[in-house]
């Protein structure tokens, strides 16, 4: 929790922990080594690196919350259409979530992004439409589960609109399920976005992006190896603390429904 409080205050207002330009640099510091004025080093134009880290969570954050909103919304609106849908619509739903789930995502999300053009905000949409088949297919089988149960049966039989027991029965009993999947989907739209920056895909220079920062840190390697260790190190931090939280989530979920 700590480390996602921390990268949430550095996504929202970075400015408080890190007080350099993470933009422009002093060409004269350039792959200057970790030292008390550059915590982590400068890269090759002399930009701190702490500060393009810590600003680049702006980015990489909000677009894997942006991507996996995406996912969410489409994907649990397909899997509730084809949990409530008759068999000729929900076969070929189905079927098309199979297909998505064929596709390796990232893969998919290169797709998108290729159609739709190069920046961080495509990236983040594209990742979330390349998730929406983990989501339809988890929300298609709670809805199933719940569907069953005599309190739905109840809010038909009383006169509850096909509409209002969604909203009122359905949606809140798998909320719990669909929240942890969305956590743990954070921690992989994180990995997928930076992996689509360091080939190129997402964020373009001189917007910091973790993955972006890796890959521009590459060409300096043996010269000056903290431009990859640092913002990979983070990527890593920050993934297995968001996958920690979601399986703390998914343990209290299992817990409540005992």
């Amino acid at each position: 929790m700590l480390v996602i409080v921390v990268v949430i205050v550095a996504a929202v207002v970075p400015e408080w922990l890190a007080g350099q330009d993470p933009i422009n640099g002093v060409p004269s510091d350039k792959l200057a080594s970790m030292s008390g004025k550059h915590w982590l080093g400068t890269d090759s134009l002399g930009r701190d690196m702490y500060s393009r880290i810590v600003h680049g969570a702006r980015t990489s954050v909000l677009s894997a919350i942006l991507a996996v909103a995406v996912a969410l919304g489409l994907g649990t609106a397909t899997g509730l259409a084809a949990a409530l849908a008759p068999r000729w619509l929900e076969t070929p739903l189905m079927r098309l979530i199979d297909v998505l789930l064929a596709i390796p995502s990232l893969l998919l999300a290169m797709v998108f992004v290729a159609a739709f053009g190069f920046s961080s905000g495509n990236a983040a949409v594209a990742v979330g439409l390349s998730m929406i088949a983990s989501f339809a297919r988890v929300a298609r089988i709670e809805a199933l589960r719940v569907r069953s149960a005599p309190y739905i049966e109840a809010a038909e039989i009383a006169g509850t609109t096909r509409v209002g027991v969604v909203i009122a029965h359905l949606l809140p009993n798998i909320a719990t399920t669909l929240i942890s999947l969305a956590v743990l989907e954070l921690g992989a739209a994180i990995l997928a976005l930076s992996t689509l920056s360091f080939l190129g895909f997402g964020a373009q220079p001189p917007s910091p992006e973790w993955g972006q920062l890796v890959a521009e840190g590459a060409n300096f390697f043996y010269a000056a190896p903290w431009l990859v260790y640092a913002p990979a190190a983070v990527v890593v931090i920050v993934v297995l603390a968001v996958n920690r939280l979601s399986t703390y989530l998914d343990a209290r979920a299992f817990d409540e429904s005992l």
